[in-house]
């Protein structure tokens, strides 16, 4: 679920926040970035679970208006394409996306079915769904298009529906277009014969991933001093009051690749952070980053101090 480039935000954010030097305390430090990326995969089940919970909304529907005194023909024999969506009891009957909620306690939308309520009725009154219901049969492809359809332009976008996530964790913000994107790439690729693993991604790919996340913290943390003083060196000619501190954040967690990270090549690294500046800093930050590193970069090469191992990575 995450990849390195999430990992490396998840990171960025912490290091902006902690205060470094000496006497940082990176047990505290590295505490909160597992807990900040455990929470992601909340975010996840919260947001999956909704199109559960959309589904038993639509069939508790049907049963209340089949059990009217005086319902129609219609209410009597209801089109039940919505409720028998073969994707949404795909999630709904998923024991290992069930277990992965109650294991986390996930029922926000048991104490919260005002928002369940604001979805489904959007739905409802969206043409996708209009266009969805006028026949009463469809085929696997049809009903996972429609759910990936209504996830992507009502679920996604909801206004309402950000404003609750917001109130309840402010890191979910950032989250949850990483969320949002991973849920539809499942959703796309669901099958009808499909494990049920497949909705239960794990959230590293690999030990690897989550050893790269700890030592990345830890290494840029606790020498945050020498790679400033790195940077000021390379920025004499700049306002220092006009470099943004998510820039001089982000430069500081380049150089620990450069000297910490031997296996990673120095245009992945370069390039990473490039795109972090655009989506998390000013404008003119990913000319101002690309500069610096490249000035750091020449002088570890003439210097013979690039600490990078294998072909291809200098």
């Amino acid at each position: 679920m995450l990849n390195r480039r999430h990992i490396r935000i998840k990171v960025m954010q912490v290091v902006y926040a902690s205060k470094g030097g000496e006497n940082a305390n990176i047990q505290k430090d590295e505490k909160f970035l597992l807990n900040s990326m455990e929470s992601m995969y909340n975010l996840y089940l919260l947001m999956i679970s909704l199109l559960i919970e959309v589904q038993k909304k639509a069939e508790d529907r049907l049963v209340k208006s089949q059990q009217k005194h005086l319902a129609t023909s219609e209410e009597k024999n209801p089109n039940r394409k919505f409720v028998n969506n073969e994707l949404l009891l795909q999630l709904k009957s998923n024991a290992l996306l069930k277990d992965a909620m109650e294991h986390r306690g996930v029922n926000n939308w048991d104490l919260d079915d005002e928002y369940v309520d604001i979805i489904f009725k959007a739905i409802l009154e969206s043409e996708l769904y209009q266009d969805y219901m006028s026949t009463r049969v469809s085929t696997y492809k049809d009903d996972k298009a429609f759910v990936v359809d209504i996830f992507k332009t009502i679920i996604a976008p909801n206004e309402k529906l950000y404003e609750y996530l917001e109130d309840k964790n402010l890191t979910w913000l950032d989250d949850l277009p990483v969320i949002n994107t991973v849920i539809v790439k499942l959703l796309r690729k669901a099958k009808d014969n499909m494990l049920t693993s497949h909705f239960v991604p794990k959230l590293f790919k690999d030990i690897d991933d989550k050893i790269f996340a700890k030592d990345l913290l830890k290494k840029t943390v606790l020498n945050l001093a020498s790679y400033s003083a790195e940077i000021s060196e390379k920025t004499k000619n700049w306002d220092k009051d006009r470099i943004a501190n998510i820039d001089f954040v982000l430069l500081q967690m380049a150089i620990c690749e450069f000297q910490k990270f031997p296996s990673i090549p120095v245009k992945v690294t370069i390039n990473e952070y490039l795109e972090i500046s655009k989506e998390y800093s000013t404008p003119k930050s990913s000319v101002f980053i690309n500069g610096v590193l490249d000035k750091i970069v020449k002088e570890y090469k003439d210097k013979g101090t690039l600490n990078k191992i294998g072909r291809g990575l200098m």
